[in-house]
């Protein structure tokens, strides 16, 4: 395989990607796809990223449907050669997966797929989140250590603007988070000045008496909040809290 895109190229199309906004997801598709389309060379090749972020599950990005199946099989069988580059911080490769003997499980279901041959390279984003690309190709022996080295290169560049990608998008969910919870904040403390009013007693006892009545009923604190704001806003009856 002849990895052709230039640093400078490859500079510029991954920057490109963080001008336009995508959820992460997206952006780690469009990744995987500019990636095998710049690295393939004079072989075909797919691409998927695994991403693994702190106290969260793992993100699969994928140039096509089939290097997303080999991604998510990694993921489910808790192995494979994508998840060893990002424990090892090592590049793996992997020239035939029919005769390859590492974690058989995943071996057979890339045979099954019709990819012969494999390569993974760790991606270093600095920020206790961890990263890796696997290469796939249908044929055996197509990825050499030439081909390694200049995917390394490519990874150094990579890993920069994956950096950014996902640090962007955890302020953007750390926000959403602030948010959903001064909403929720701002439900449950109108519900109690309202249980407050009508049964005339103190915070305290109006907030006990919602959170018995959340218990009763099986719902969240915050839906019943809701509730019982939506009903005094519209006018309708509503049920006093007894203390």
């Amino acid at each position: 395989m002849d990895l052709t895109l230039t640093q400078e190229t490859a500079s510029e199309q991954l920057l490109a990607l963080l001008s336009e906004e995508y959820d992460l997801v997206e952006f780690l598709d469009r990744f995987a796809r500019l990636s095998a389309h710049g690295l393939g060379g004079g072989v075909e090749v797919d691409c998927g990223i695994t991403l693994k972020l702190a106290k969260r599950s793992t993100v699969v990005g994928s140039g096509s449907e089939q290097a997303r199946l080999m991604d998510e099989v990694q993921v489910g069988f808790e192995e494979g050669p994508c998840l060893e580059a990002q424990k090892t911080d090592s590049s793996i490769i992997i020239d035939d997966v029919r005769s390859d003997e590492r974690w058989p499980a995943y071996m057979s279901a890339v045979r099954d797929r019709g990819y012969r041959s494999a390569l993974a390279v760790p991606l270093d984003l600095k920020s206790g989140a961890v990263a890796a690309m696997n290469f796939y190709a249908a044929e055996p022996c197509a990825l050499g250590p030439d081909d390694v080295a200049r995917a390394q290169e490519y990874a150094a560049i990579a890993s920069l603007v994956l950096s950014v990608a996902v640090r962007v998008a955890t302020h953007a969910d750390e926000a959403e988070h602030r948010r959903i919870a001064m909403a929720t904040r701002t439900a449950i403390d109108t519900a109690v000045g309202i249980v407050m009013a009508q049964n005339r007693c103190s915070q305290s006892e109006a907030f006990a008496l919602l959170r018995d009545a959340s218990s009763h009923r099986n719902i969240k604190l915050a839906r019943l909040a809701e509730e019982v704001v939506a009903a005094v806003g519209g006018g309708e009856a509503l049920t006093h809290f007894d203390v």
